[in-house]
């Protein structure tokens, strides 16, 4: 059995197992426990009540975090003509066209965001098994798939993420930084928690939320309480 460090058997100390949390009781622990010598992520596991298998309980939706997520993010656009100039007066880190997609498909991906416009996208189909694994694949329900390329790429730069169960039925997303002020952290996870609840399936059955944890990139588990956090969101 491995044996634990000191640090983290000091943060475990500090978390009580055996709780459930609120949201802000859990940002303030988050605070606290997030000792590790460089800005660690705040990192939220949501396990749902669904059956990813089924189309009909897909859960995935895009919000705008409203303090952004700590990160800068390179966004690549893939289109032609005027939308080119349009990306790059919107503040693209890369533009191009076919060229790029050849690039992309002998495995380079230096940037984190994609977006492509429609007219793009016969193209851009064949690097499905490149950028799909990684989360990078343009979709018109990501918000990814536009002709209004500008917004599309403020909303990234400004912190728009996406959120998606995957196949284990769980949500893996990050909502900010251990440099954040405890109330910016705490109101961008009420935004992602509040996005999850509303797009709930209509034929998912039972309890929606198993479990919901939030955690440092580097540390412990908190887990919090669903119900309680429910409330919390809809006293914003």
């Amino acid at each position: 059995m491995a044996k634990k460090s000191k640090r983290y058997s000091e943060i475990a100390a500090k978390v009580d197992s055996t709780k459930l949390y609120g949201l802000r009781e859990a940002v303030d622990l988050y605070k606290e426990v997030a000792t590790a010598k460089f800005d660690e992520s705040l990192e939220v596991h949501i396990r749902l009540g669904v059956d990813p298998r089924h189309a009909d309980q897909q859960v995935r939706g895009t919000i705008v975090l409203p303090h952004g997520t700590g990160i800068t993010k390179r966004v690549l656009v893939l289109a032609v003509g005027e939308k080119v100039k349009e990306a790059e007066d919107a503040g693209a880190d890369i533009v191009g066209g076919d060229d790029l997609i050849q690039k992309i498909s002998t495995g380079w991906l230096d940037f984190d965001a994609v977006i492509a416009t429609p007219d793009m996208m016969k193209s851009v189909g064949r690097l499905g098994k490149i950028l799909g694994p990684r989360g990078l694949m343009p979709s018109a329900k990501a918000g990814t798939v536009t002709f209004d390329v500008a917004d599309a790429i403020k909303e990234i730069k400004a912190g728009r993420v996406e959120f998606r169960v995957d196949k284990t039925a769980i949500i893996h997303n990050m909502v900010g930084k251990k440099s954040f002020e405890a109330e910016k952290l705490f109101e961008n996870l009420k935004v992602l928690y509040r996005a999850i609840l509303k797009a709930r399936p209509a034929s998912a059955k039972g309890t929606y939320v198993r479990s919901f944890y939030i955690a440092p990139t580097m540390g412990v588990g908190i887990k919090i309480d669903p119900v309680a956090a429910s409330k919390e969101v809809a006293e914003a």
